[in-house]
């Protein structure tokens, strides 16, 4: 067992002519799966807010509510879909499979729910529960496919490719809004139709299997009874990532603090995650390729450095110069951070267990920027968002002191 940080093993076999260079096609076919599915998911995700306290008239406690649901439904189930998938081997793109299809079936709840908040509700979890149940065997899966030194690359074209269906999305959606004038319908239709597309190509190109090109196959790994967790080399990416994750305040308290700051119209406040997305992608696939040069414990914890320089640039005078600066900046963290941080796990996983573990590894981070998103809010209600975001810096600069020390700085045999 080992930790791919610093480039290829001394005794790796040769990769053939150009493999080095190439994208395994799994790669590229998972990557086409989550732009599709993001742009369903995100059709949604963009009108909900209006649908829900405009179309419906909900309250603001109810919308809280059924806000948080939509988000925080995934933490736990993710480990189901991690375990599903290990068992008995190949059944990482049946899991994902899965999850994909009860993420597009819930745009159909909504459109059948009606007005019914049980059936909101029921349709919302319905999506949450599929997108906990895909992840990790999808990241297994992207694992699985690309050899260890081109693991940044395959997950940085992944994310760049997951990030343009984002972007589509909510453009998608207000384009149907204004075909159709204002009928949410349409909208649910049209996200349900592109849902089954994504799983269309899941079936169509993603093999049942996947193994990294060029390689032979390794004999499995005794199983250990302590799982994922018994690896120390494993244990150490986990707790550094839940350190890092519990100083994490939350994208829109970032996106508040802007808004509030500029003094921002509330229509033009969906256009802020515009701009820290536009960053990710471009910078996913370069930051993934230096991952792999240069090893991916620098870059994952210089990503958390430009977290930390968010927040920095927040506390500053208000103007558009720093909102843009926080924007990029907040690109720069999550194209340094998500996938690089799977591809530094992968390697130290045996194959038959590598959903499971990665499953353990999301679901801790998830768990632990939940602890750091409430605590930041009860901070910014007693203490006011200057001096609260100056204490989460302090905190994200001491959880990156202890992570640069968790982190292994090289390969760990």
């Amino acid at each position: 067992m080992y930790l791919a940080t610093t480039g290829r093993r001394p005794d790796a076999p040769p990769l053939p002519a150009g493999a080095g260079r190439r994208v395994p096609g799994t790669v590229v076919a998972l990557g086409a799966v989550s732009l599709v599915t993001d742009v369903s998911s995100e059709m949604v995700t963009a009108v909900l807010p209006l649908y829900l306290v405009l179309g419906l008239g909900l309250s603001p406690l109810q919308f809280g509510f059924l806000d948080g649901l939509f988000n925080g439904a995934t933490a736990l189930v993710r480990l189901l879909g991690g375990r599903l998938a290990d068992r008995g081997g190949g059944r990482h793109r049946t899991v994902a499979g899965v999850g994909y299809l009860l993420s597009a079936l819930s745009r159909l709840g909504l459109l059948l729910a009606g007005g019914a908040a049980g059936g909101i509700a029921a349709a919302l979890a319905a999506d949450r529960l599929g997108k906990g149940l895909r992840t990790a065997p999808r990241d297994a899966l992207i694992s699985l496919s690309a050899p260890p030194e081109a693991l940044g690359r395959a997950f940085g074209v992944h994310r760049a490719m997951d990030t343009t269906g984002a972007l589509l999305g909510p453009l998608v959606a207000f384009a149907v809004l204004w075909a159709t004038a204002d009928a949410y319908d349409a909208v649910f239709v049209v996200s349900f139709a592109t849902g089954l597309l994504g799983v269309l190509v899941l079936v169509l190109f993603v093999p049942a299997g996947a193994a990294a090109p060029g390689r032979t196959a390794a004999p499995k790994p005794a199983r250990r009874r302590s799982g994922a967790l018994g690896d120390p080399a494993f244990r150490r990416v986990v707790t550094a990532a839940a350190l890092l994750g519990a100083a994490t305040i939350g994208d829109s308290f970032l996106y508040l603090l802007l808004q509030r700051g500029l003094d921002l119209p509330a229509v033009l406040f969906p256009l802020l995650p515009l701009g820290a997305a536009a960053c990710y992608l471009l910078l996913a696939v370069p930051v993934g390729r230096l991952a792999d040069r240069t090893g991916r414990r620098t870059p994952f914890l210089c990503g958390h450095g430009a977290l930390l320089a968010a927040y920095l640039t927040l506390t500053a005078a208000p103007s558009w110069a720093t909102a843009v600066l926080t924007l990029v900046l907040l690109g720069v963290f999550y194209a340094a951070t998500d996938g690089v941080l799977m591809a530094l796990a992968g390697p130290v996983l045996p194959p038959d267990g590598r959903a499971g573990g990665l499953a353990v590894l999301q679901t801790g981070q998830a768990l632990a920027r939940l602890v750091g998103a409430a605590g930041f809010g009860a901070a910014w209600t007693w203490w006011g968002p200057r001096p609260a975001l100056t204490v989460a810096a302090v905190a994200l600069a001491a959880a990156l002191a202890a992570a640069w020390r968790i982190l292994p700085g090289r390969e760990v045999s």
